[in-house]
């Protein structure tokens, strides 16, 4: 097969640029975030109260003429909206057109499967882009950073607030976006929000929201199928001993969870396949990094699927929990000491690292793998965690059976990130 990612071929460069659009939108996401204007906001503040009377959910779109007549038989009303329209539209602009392009992207990824099944891409098929590393590792990646676009969507810009931001966009932008329908229908509000203390999490959440535009359930089966079996980015050989074996896997342990919720039958009743899942990726570990700072506890978030509840089940019972927190508590000081040993002058020069590569690399995957797993596992949680028992006894019986010193596992992190730029050093 010629090469995937090569200039003239376009399936390849196709999808490659739909995976790079996926991570450029998250990024935007999660850096509008921080610019919410005030008056959006739920929370009691001045502008707030000031422009609440003008600031409308999707209500307003059932019947606009209403809200509309509501603002016109006010003059302070009309004052206040033209001065609203000016001081926020360049703003409400730029969400609604971050907001836009996740629908956009899954719908640019709708057409790029519908292409491939249709022969559009001559000698290529979604089985054949599969066969290929880099296609299958894109095509994985494709459907993962829609899940967590949704996600960071919904853990940054809660429903009411993201509805008040279209509703805003629509009324002062005078229409110019043709999508603007589907783009409320993909994000109107969920009615749950994961920052709230007090929130309930609904029914079939997050399921029936990643389901609101439909992707092929064919390719779903088949990403979910090869991050189930496959070592996607050949991460095993960079982690050869079996105890590091879920750290090797943690990335695409991490997409596969995203996958999961677009094929939610697996998580409900697939006991078996679940099975394999949590024995090859989560057999030591119920806490995992989705993106940038996006924390999932598995004890909580697969509470309510049967299958997946059960087959965690052995992973987060107390006397594991409490043997994987005691081995690598015990490792801190163990590797403390080791990485100052490394780190003496003398010990990092280019004749004796040549002859000591293999110790020196199992030096690093050690610090790395304590350092991963106990960082996650001791990491506060969430307020729908909080509302877990489990999750609670879990994370106490972290503390405890690792006798956690955050000043420690700090001096550690400083001590490997040192360790890995001296002995990059030495190969440069």
């Amino acid at each position: 097969m010629s090469d995937f990612l090569a200039e003239g071929n376009l399936c390849g460069r196709n999808l490659l640029k739909i995976v790079s659009s996926g991570s450029s939108i998250i990024s935007e996401l999660l850096n509008l975030s921080a610019f919410v204007p005030n008056a959006f906001k739920q929370e009691t503040n001045a502008e707030s109260q000031r422009y609440h009377e003008i600031i409308f959910d999707l209500e307003y779109l059932r019947t606009p003429e209403f809200f509309e007549n509501k603002i016109q038989s006010r003059a302070e009303l009309q004052d206040l909206d033209e001065e609203f329209r000016e001081n926020h539209l360049e703003i409400l602009t730029r969400f609604y057109k971050t907001f836009e392009s996740v629908y956009s992207y899954v719908i640019k990824l709708n057409t790029y499967l519908s292409d491939l099944e249709n022969g559009i891409y001559v000698q290529q098929m979604l089985e054949t882009v599969l066969l290929n590393p880099e296609g299958k590792q894109l095509l994985c990646e494709s459907l993962a950073l829609y899940g967590i676009m949704l996600l960071t969507v919904e853990a940054k810009f809660p429903g009411p607030l993201r509805e008040r931001l279209l509703v805003a966009y629509y009324r002062h932008s005078s229409g110019s976006s043709t999508q603007i329908d589907d783009v409320c229908k993909l994000l109107r509000s969920t009615e749950y929000d994961p920052s709230s203390p007090h929130a309930r999490r609904p029914a079939k959440y997050p399921e029936s929201y990643f389901s609101r535009v439909p992707i092929n359930p064919r390719f779903v089966q088949m990403v979910i199928d090869r991050l189930r079996s496959d070592d996607v980015y050949s991460m095993v050989a960079s982690f050869p001993f079996p105890e590091h074996r879920s750290t090797a896997l943690a990335h695409q342990a991490a997409m596969l969870y995203v996958c999961l919720y677009f094929s939610p039958d697996l998580l409900h009743l697939e006991e078996a396949k679940m099975r394999e899942i949590v024995d090859k990726f989560f057999p030591d570990n119920w806490v995992l990094s989705l993106h940038m700072g996006m924390l999932v506890n598995l004890a909580e978030a697969w509470q309510p699927y049967k299958a997946a509840a059960k087959a965690l089940a052995n992973s987060i019972a107390l006397p594991n929990a409490k043997r994987q927190a005691a081995m690598h508590g015990a490792k801190v000081g163990e590797l403390l000491a080791r990485t100052a040993d490394l780190l003496k002058e003398g010990v990092l020069v280019e004749n004796l690292v040549l002859d000591r590569i293999p110790q020196l690399l199992n030096a690093a995957r050690d610090c790395n793998v304590t350092l991963r797993w106990l960082m996650l596992h001791t990491t506060p949680l969430s307020p729908p965690q909080e509302r877990s028992r489990l999750c609670k006894q879990l994370r106490d019986s972290v503390l405890s059976d690792s006798r956690f010193n955050g000043e420690q596992l700090f001096q550690l992190l400083l001590l490997t990130a040192q360790f890995e730029f001296r002995l990059k050093e030495v190969f440069t």
